[in-house]
């Protein structure tokens, strides 16, 4: 038995530290070739009996989920060793030390299981994989050691020349006509997390069954070494080409320019990036159509510790604060920030009295949703012979509101599981059953040849502050959705709406819909497992009520066959739908990129008339409370 063996046995023994950390431990230092800022780290914590944190860093190796790789790359605990020559400065001068961490370790290790793989899937090419990053502590650091990989194992690496944004690294992949992408990013999680997501040769992130295998690819190195190829591969720095093609394609989006133009003075726009890419290509966009914006420059500088915010996540009021304050200054109509890598959006709106709301996920793609069908048949891309051809697609956590309005034009409603991923593999899908495209076709060629032969993309959109349209891109896409919500904003000014008065002019036609996310940290090892055994304590003690309601069925996505509208198999993934009484309805997930449990209450209530809808908005509000409410509290007796 080796002499850190004996030194780990006890805290095994005593409980404080899982086996699996210790046989993770064992193997980080003694198998894989670690660093000797790694090997000082880890010491360093045996030494001061830091289990905890060992447990966190080590129980178990990072695996894809619904955003590939992700998770701290900055300890809770950082070590003299990762502090480096930065002192108490963050972000420390090396990353994190472990198997369950963003770290240089598990770059490698993916990188080289990720081009293993496209080597067994194209033997006769050498792989090209695109790289890109966002202003994270790291991305640059990270993205630009995948590279050197690549170079080594004889591939072509297009790292991009400094930050952009997660949608344009899909558009990238297809534009270079590479095998893979990578995107070093983790959203919009806290400063200390980073993640490694994995796109494959459609653009689109990976999904089975590639990721599986991927896995088993990364799991089969056992060494931080590099094997080098006979012949060297190349870095080729991409930047202006890239980008230009990349907005021409969100140009393409428009749909009535001419409302643009004549609307564009008069409409005022205030956009943050929250120190992220979408500084990159939100502004160009909005020049090219003549948009009037101003941006928050306070957090217009890339910076990996967004210190203007508590989290980067536009998700939250607080990060949309500033941009908030200067709409009001500005009389603004609408106020748009986006996460540091600049694939979800989140949106204040200016009423009539001047005041700014905060919209929902859900409610900002139902606007843009509403708009582009309405918009589209108006202008005779969609009529009654072909929309059932045509397709909405959302998440099954997603507003039932975007169902309704696709069923008013009886187009497609087709829903897939929570994360984006899901939606890009059915745009390929599409592709493929359009026979391909070919080569130099322009969008409403295209468009046609889908709508004769496969199924359009009208619009996509999940309710975590995700949109899409078109298939250009094969993820959300918050530079697009900036623009699509202009375009939208603009329409609305010329016939002397707000957007709020859109927005009821939905609820007083499809009734009102609400919903309400409810999320639950659980962090480290000890977390994973409170979550597990969540998760599984509400198939053992399935509850007969939730608060007032009474269950009426349980719908079980990890056993349940499911099939969408196009006739596809859903894959297994553990979610858990109540179907309440009065048609409400409470979803339960564990969160594939954040050590959450989430939950996620509908209620749709019929509305008779405009003065009716503030009462009724009141109601169904106060319901989803009481039912958050009843639910953390169930939860503190499930998890004692």
């Amino acid at each position: 038995m080796s002499e850190l063996r004996d030194a780990l046995q006890p805290a095994v023994d005593a409980g404080a530290l899982l086996e699996s950390s210790r046989d993770n431990i064992l193997f980080l230092l003694e198998e894989a070739g670690c660093s000797p800022v790694e090997t000082e780290s880890v010491q360093q914590l045996i030494k001061d009996e830091q289990w905890t944190e060992l447990n966190d860093r080590f129980y178990q190796t990072l695996k894809f989920g619904t955003g590939g790789l992700r998770g701290r790359t900055i300890g809770k605990v950082v070590t003299d060793a990762e502090k480096g020559d930065q002192g108490e400065a963050m972000p420390p001068q090396y990353p994190a030390a472990g198997t369950n961490v963003m770290n240089e370790f598990n770059i490698t290790r993916a990188t080289q299981g990720l081009i293993n793989y496209i080597k067994k899937q194209f033997p006769e090419e050498s792989p090209k994989i695109v790289l890109s990053h966002d202003t994270r502590y790291f991305s640059r650091q990270f993205a630009e050691l995948a590279a050197s990989i690549i170079k080594k194992r004889g591939g072509v690496a297009f790292l991009v020349r400094e930050e952009r944004s997660t949608p344009e690294l899909s558009f990238a992949v297809r534009f270079f006509k590479a095998h893979a992408g990578v995107m070093l990013t983790a959203s919009h999680n806290p400063p200390h997390d980073n993640g490694y997501k994995a796109y494959f040769s459609d653009g689109g992130q990976i999904v089975e069954p590639h990721a599986s295998r991927i896995i088993e690819e990364v799991l089969d190195v056992k060494s931080a070494d590099v094997e080098e190829s006979e012949t060297s591969g190349e870095i080729q720095i991409v930047g202006a080409e890239l980008d230009e093609a990349y907005l021409k394609a969100l140009a393409g989006l428009v749909l009535e320019p001419e409302v643009i133009r004549e609307q564009a003075d008069a409409l005022k726009i205030v956009f943050t990036p929250i120190h992220g890419t979408g500084i990159q290509s939100v502004p160009k966009i909005l020049d090219q159509f003549g948009f009037g914006y101003a941006v928050v420059e306070d957090q217009s500088a890339p910076n990996g510790g967004f210190p203007t915010v508590k989290s980067p996540n536009p998700e939250n009021g607080e990060a949309l604060a500033l941009g908030i304050e200067k709409a009001k200054f500005l009389e603004a109509d609408f106020v748009a920030g986006t996460d540091p890598d600049a694939d979800r959006m989140g949106v204040a709106v200016r009423d009539r009295n001047g005041a700014y709301e905060l919209l929902s996920g859900n409610q900002i793609g139902s606007i843009i949703a509403a708009y582009r069908l309405e918009r589209s048949f108006n202008r005779g891309i969609l009529s009654q012979e072909n929309a059932k051809n045509a397709a909405l697609i959302k998440t099954f956590v997603t507003t039932d509101l975007q169902k309704a309005i696709a069923e008013s034009y009886e187009v497609k409603c087709v829903e897939t599981l929570t994360g984006f991923k899901f939606i890009g593999e059915k745009l390929n899908d599409y592709e493929k059953a359009a026979g391909g495209r070919p080569e130099g076709i322009d969008e409403g060629e295209w468009r046609n040849q889908l709508l004769e032969k496969s199924t359009y993309f009208v619009f996509g959109g999940e309710e975590s502050y995700g949109y899409s349209a078109g298939d250009a891109v094969r993820d959300k896409d918050a530079n697009a959705a900036v623009l699509m919500f202009a375009e939208v904003a603009a329409w609305c000014k010329a016939n002397d709406l707000t957007l709020l008065e859109f927005l009821d002019s939905l609820y007083l036609k499809y009734g009102f819909y609400l919903e309400k996310l409810g999320t639950l940290t659980f962090e480290g090892a000890e977390g994973a497992a409170k979550i597990q055994k969540l998760l599984a304590s509400y198939l053992e003690n399935a509850p007969e009520v939730w608060g007032p309601k009474k269950v009426e069925r349980l719908q079980n996505f990890e056993v349940d066959d499911v099939q969408d509208c196009d006739g596809k198999a859903i894959p297994k993934q553990k979610m858990l739908i109540f179907h309440l009484e009065g048609g409400a309805r409470v979803a339960i997930r564990g969160s594939g990129t954040e050590p959450k449990i989430k939950f996620y209450f509908f209620y749709r209530e019929n509305v008779s008339s405009a003065e009716s809808l503030p009462e009724i908005k009141g109601q169904v509000l106060q319901m989803l409370e009481d039912l958050w409410q009843f639910t953390q509290n169930d939860v503190n007796k499930r998890v004692e």
